[in-house]
């Protein structure tokens, strides 16, 4: 059972179960060997959470992105392979031809970025560099989308091509394009733009540059 017995100690309220477990070589939770709070509000997020607990909320969130990313990736990913197997690729231009070898090669590219997170995480498992796993798993998430909008209109120009046989097709690939960059770059550079600097990013490179450059 808890004490809830205290006494002062150098004006500052010491309690019994504080001094048992410190007899006993425990330091109580929140607590450093100095007697400093271990757990310290991140000024980034606003959360009373260690440099550990962010990397977990980060990992956690990264995944949830990882898997809206990775099924439309196997989806399309799988119809491109389908597609060499049909009666009417042996009817493409070579310059189909091309452009269905290139969507290929992205969707692969593709895949294995978005992949890589995984692969990273569970080799880097038990080594204490889960800071570091957020940071190179969210770079190679960056590129998996950038390869992903590559294959996208990689994807969509192939199709249009062999359904309207002309210069149409290249505008609504180009249409496509922009309106893919607006949904995925410019609407969060714009909300990042209202914030104006308000609330400085959490975490992520910069915040690891951030820690970095503090512990030196």
């Amino acid at each position: 059972m808890e004490h809830k017995d205290s006494h002062q100690l150098g004006g500052e309220p010491v309690h019994l179960y504080q001094v048992e477990e410190a007899s006993m070589g425990h330091i109580p939770a929140g607590r450093e060997g100095d007697g400093r709070d271990r757990v310290a509000r991140n000024p980034r997020s606003g959360r009373q959470e260690t440099d550990e607990e962010r990397a977990d909320r980060q990992w956690s969130d990264l995944l949830q992105e990882l898997r809206v990313a990775q099924t439309g990736v196997q989806i399309l990913f799988g119809f491109l392979l389908a597609v060499v197997f049909q009666p009417r690729f042996a009817d493409l231009s070579t310059v189909d031809r091309n452009i269905y070898v290139v969507t290929v090669m992205l969707g692969s590219g593709t895949a294995a970025a978005l992949i890589g997170p995984v692969t990273y995480h569970r080799l880097l498992t038990g080594r204490r560099l889960k800071p570091q796993t957020v940071t190179w798993a969210s770079r190679l998430t960056k590129l998996g989308l950038g390869l992903l909008f590559c294959t996208m209109c990689s994807t969509l120009l192939l199709i249009l091509r062999v359904a309207l046989h002309n210069v149409v097709a290249l505008w609504l690939v180009g249409g496509m394009a922009l309106w893919f960059l607006v949904c995925w770059l410019v609407f969060p550079l714009w909300a990042i733009a209202r914030d104006n600097g308000r609330r400085p990013a959490d975490g992520g490179e910069a915040g690891d540059a951030e820690d970095s450059g503090r512990r030196s």
